[in-house]
This record gives structure tokens, sequence and C-alpha cells, in this order.
């Protein structure tokens, strides 16, 4: 009898905790006073929720258990309990979804997701990497200009973390336009940037040569009538950890430090919906704008599109003409509600660039980044696209490079080689494949392209093979009609380039610049190249090897770090900072040969193919 009155005891007191929980608060609109006037992401020092009401539940299990007990029927009673939990749970379950699907943000505060850790949803464009062009059947190479540099930090990360990349995340392009190689600078802001060529031989191939084209853009000395910014930063639940929400606040808060009186500063923010949290605020109002960054909290699914339409709004609304008006988006770029498909939410942005207001995407974490979708967007948007994996990195492109990340010099960029068949048989351009033109593309102004910023350097490498130096990697056809015998004095190439002014407006036409590029101009060494040369073909070597290194023939990470050594004045560490990366890349690329290899490729979505 004892055992039985402890029994009925403890289920006494099981039934009344069941009882609880089968009567969970689920929060509702109605909880959170002021809710709808608050933007998604802002915190909420409303009161808790009022506790669970007394249950008739309770008092009826209660009473089951009792009467079961005194008739010696315990294993009734425990089924029966089993069997309203059960009942229960699941009411609780359908309050929940049913919420999820009407209310994403508060029921994301109910059971918030766990993070899936690294590398498990990336998102990587498919990269076919370029091919060796025959300047028979291809003498005309055409490409639009590339500014981000967002693929070296993200490069950077994974070896950071002891894991090699993934192919898909190495845009050659990228690595070699994070360093600035120091070109003369533009003197004419009619002509807003200087062009600089120069041939050498291949440091990986004794048979070919290195085509490099640098481009300067011209830094006014002066800044223009004013900034107009809007931060539009994802506070979503998967932005809660500290590569992300906390480094975004505080990178933003950096660049804040660098803008005056007449600039504007608006803030916006999108999870399951989006709001204004700061209208246009002067950029010297300093205080304002920490205080409106230091209360975004992170919680709730994702809504970029709808974040998107209201930045240009605020955009608009705080246009300063004949200054800078730019969106920055600061993401992981998972987008899960509402405007999710990828195309649609590019188009979004073509539509929005009409109005002149350009976009820059400033990627944060990992685990879920979309790196796909933050440089398209980028792309369309008609601004560049930077990973901030670090407050180094946030600080080199939102104040060291500030000027050339928000102030554009020259817009739809463009680069068009043509090769002289009777002096070179073959070319490769290194990287630039997802920025490839089509030759009629070149004059079409209607066709977007790159914009360049103030003081922002592009830099261009063409392997190419002068004809009749052995360095040709396709065989020639039988049936082939041979070179033309004309050599136009000795010309390998016509380098031509076309721009247009900002001022200009949108819809302005092309101005066109041009050059011959001679035979006599070609070094006899590598070592008689210029630094900028050298060090652009050290990054080139190292994105390549990275990427599969189908051309290297041989040429490996220590040769790629003597060549970078090469390369002279480092007044910022990049250069230093490059080295260990090429270090930390050989290193694993041995582990990789020996051990089965550290790059695990098979949980990164690649798009495309």
């Amino acid at each position: 009898m004892r055992h039985a009155t402890a029994f009925a005891a403890f289920s006494l007191g099981m039934a009344s905790l069941l009882a609880a929980c089968s009567h969970t608060h689920v929060p509702s609109e109605s909880d959170a006073p002021g809710a709808a006037s608050r933007p998604a992401g802002y915190k909420d020092d409303g009161g808790a929720p009022p506790p669970p009401p007394e249950s008739n539940e309770q008092a009826s299990q209660s009473s089951l258990l009792v009467e079961a007990e005194a008739l010696g029927q315990r294993q009734e009673a425990k089924r029966a309990i089993a069997q309203r939990r059960k009942h229960s749970e699941r009411n609780t379950a359908s309050r929940v979804a049913q919420l999820a699907e009407s209310r994403p943000a508060l029921a994301m505060r109910v059971a918030p997701p766990a993070w899936a850790g690294p590398a498990d949803r990336e998102n990587y464009a498919h990269i076919q990497r370029s091919s060796v062009m025959q300047v028979l059947d291809q003498p005309v190479s055409t490409f639009s200009v590339d500014v981000d540099s967002g693929s070296y930090a993200n490069v950077r990360r994974f070896l950071e973390q002891g894991r090699l990349p993934p192919t898909d995340a190495v845009r050659v392009e990228e690595l070699i336009n994070y360093f600035d190689y120091g070109y003369t600078a533009a003197r004419d802001p009619d002509v807003p940037f200087s062009v600089t060529t120069e041939m050498a031989p291949t440091p990986w191939n004794q048979n070919t040569h290195l085509l490099h084209v640098g481009i300067q853009g011209w830094l006014p000395e002066v800044e223009g009538a004013g900034t107009n910014l809007v931060f539009l930063v994802d506070v979503s639940g998967s932005m809660q950890s500290q590569d992300k929400l906390p480094l975004v606040k505080t990178a933003l808060k950096m660049l804040t430090a660098e803008l005056g009186e007449q600039d504007r500063i608006s803030l916006v923010v999108y999870a399951g919906a989006s709001g204004v949290v700061l209208a246009p605020t002067p950029g010297n109002d300093r205080a304002a704008i920490s205080a409106a960054l230091d209360r975004l909290e992170a919680g709730g699914s994702t809504n970029g599109g709808a974040g998107i339409q209201l930045a240009y709004a605020m955009a608009e609304q705080g246009w300063i003409e004949g200054g800078v008006n730019r969106v920055l988006l600061a993401t992981d770029g998972d987008f899960n509600v509402g405007t999710t498909r990828f195309e649609s939410l590019l188009d979004l942005v073509r539509q929005k660039r009409k109005s002149g207001v350009a976009l820059t995407t400033l990627g944060f974490g990992q685990g879920n980044y979309n790196d796909h979708l933050m440089e398209q967007l980028a792309d369309v948007g008609d601004g560049n696209h930077a990973y901030i994996d670090s407050l180094q990195e946030a600080h080199k492109m939102l104040v060291r490079q500030r000027r050339a990340t928000l102030d554009t010099i020259a817009r739809d960029v463009k680069v068009q080689i043509e090769f002289n068949p009777a002096q070179v048989s073959e070319y490769r351009l290194i990287g630039y494949e997802n920025r490839a033109l089509k030759r009629e593309d070149f004059a079409n102004d209607a066709v977007d392209a790159g914009d360049l910023g103030a003081g922002h350097s592009v830099t261009a490498l063409y392997e190419i093979a002068l004809a009749g130096h052995g360095g040709e990697s396709v065989r020639p056809l039988r049936y082939a009609q041979p070179a033309p015998a004309t050599d136009l004095s000795g010309e390998i190439a016509h380098l031509r380039l076309r721009y247009k002014m900002p001022e200009d407006g949108v819809q302005a036409r092309s101005r066109l610049i041009e050059r011959s590029l001679h035979k006599t101009d070609v070094l006899d060494a590598i070592e008689e190249a210029s630094e900028p040369l050298k060090l652009s073909a050290a990054v080139a070597a190292f994105g390549q090897l990275l990427s599969g290194g189908d051309h290297m023939k041989g040429f490996d990470y220590t040769d790629v770090a003597g060549l970078a050594r090469q390369g002279g004045e480092d007044a910022f560490g990049d250069r230093a900072g490059f080295l260990q990366l090429v270090d930390l890349a050989g290193s694993l690329s041995r582990q990789a040969r020996v051990g089965g290899g550290p790059r695990d490729e098979s949980r990164i979505q690649n798009i495309g193919g």
C-alpha cells in the first residue's frame, strides 16, 4: 500500500507538470505592445508573457489518476496520461506551425533554429575556367572590368580554418584585384583612368608570355557634394553569430566615423519583415547612428527582397544631387521568405539601378553564405562586392579604400583586345569568366558593365603564345588556312577601352580609348619585369593552383612565394598576408595529396554547370 501511495503522489506531480507543459504560452501579436510600429530585428523591451492559465485538464488528469489507483489500475492510468500528453503536444505543435506560417518573426522567438555548422549550405556559382583560344578562330577578347575583391577574403577564411577552398569559390580576377599595384595615377579628369601595359615571359611556362594590362582610376583631391548611404542590414536569425551581425555593426560604425555633415545615413533592417530604423540623418550625428546600430538584434526569417525595395526608397528620399547615392547590403545572403528566386532578385535590382542608386554587397559569416547571390547582386546593381571576415578587412574596404568602394568615376567600363594572328597564335584570359562579353557588346552602350571607383585599379593578365615560339597548346588543323602575312609593323595586339562618365547619365554614349601593343615591347626575362607584373603574376598563379592548376606545368606554391617576394613595397602588409596564405595553401595541398585532403566540397552547393 505504501508503494501504491508513493506512486500516486509521484504520478500526481507528473500529471501537474504535463498539464502545465501542455499549456505553454505561444506569443501572438497582442503580446508585443506596439509591435506593428517596430521593425523586425529591433530590441523589444516589452513585458514578459503572462503566466499560463489554470487548467481544467490538470484537475481532470489528477482525478483520473486517483480513481485508477483506488481500483488498483495503475497501468491504465499511466496509459491514459500518456495519451493525453500526446494529444496536447500535437495541439501545441499545430499552434506553433500556424503561427510560423502567419507571423514568422514571432514564431522564431519561440523555437530559434539551430545553426547547421560550417560549410553545409554555402552557395557558389560553377566556374567554367577560360580555355585557350586560337587567334585564327577568335582574334577578339572582350570583357567587363571587375573591381570586386570578395573572393580573396573568402579564400583566406577557408585557408585560415585549415581547409582548401572549394574551387568554385576561387575567382582568380578578384584575387588579383585585391592588391594595389601602384600604377601611375590618371591626371586628366576627362580621362578618368590611366592604362599600363607590359609583356614578359610567363613564370610557369618558358614558351609563352604574359600580357599585363593595368587600369588606375583617378582620385579627385576634393570629395563631391556628399554621400547618401542606406545601410540595409539583415537581422534574421541566421545573423546571430559573432562573425555576422556583431561584426556588421562594428564595421558600419567604422565607416560612419569617416563621414561628415554633408553626408546622410539611413538604416533599414529586414528579417521576416522590413522596417526603417533610422531616417536620413546627417553623417556627423554619430551618436544617433551608433545608437540605432546598437539596438539591432538577430531573429526571424529572411525577406531580403522586401528589404531591398525599402532601402532603395530610402535612398531616393535622401538623394544628394551630384553626390554618391548607394545602398550597402550587409548579409550572409540567406534569403528564405518573400522574393527568394535568384533571377527575381536580380531583376528587382536591375530595375532599381535605373534610379541612379548603386548597390554594394558586404558578405558576412559562414555555413549558409550565399556567395553566388552576393556577387551577382552587386554586379547587376552597378556596385561592388566584398566579403568581410574581420575588422581588418572592414577597415580596408570601408576606411582605407572608402572612396574606391563608394565613389564612381567611370561607368560601364569594357575592355577589348584584338590579337594579330601574324604575331600571336593563342591566348588565354586568366579569370573574368563571368565577366565575358560578346564582341558586339563592346560598342553597344545598352549592355551593362562594371564601374570603376575613385582611386581603384583593375588588372587583367593574358597568357599568350607568340607565333613561332613553340608555346602553342592546341595542335593546328590539317586543313587550316595559314596566318596572313601582314604584320602591321610588328603589332601584337590592339587594346580598346570604353567607359561612360557618371555625370553624363545612365543613357550616355560611351567614350573610347585605344592603343597598340608592339613586339618590341616584349621583355626577354621575367626578372626584367616591373614589380606590379611580378606580384600580379604570383597572385594569378596562386589562384590557378587553388582552382585546379591545369596550366601550371609544375609551378608550385614555393615558386609562387618566391615570385611574390619580388613584388616591392608593402605599405599595408597585404603582400605579407598573401605570403602567409601561400604557405598555408602549400601545406594543405601537400596534406591533401598524402591523406585524402582537407578540401571537402561534397557539402558545398554549386549553382550552374
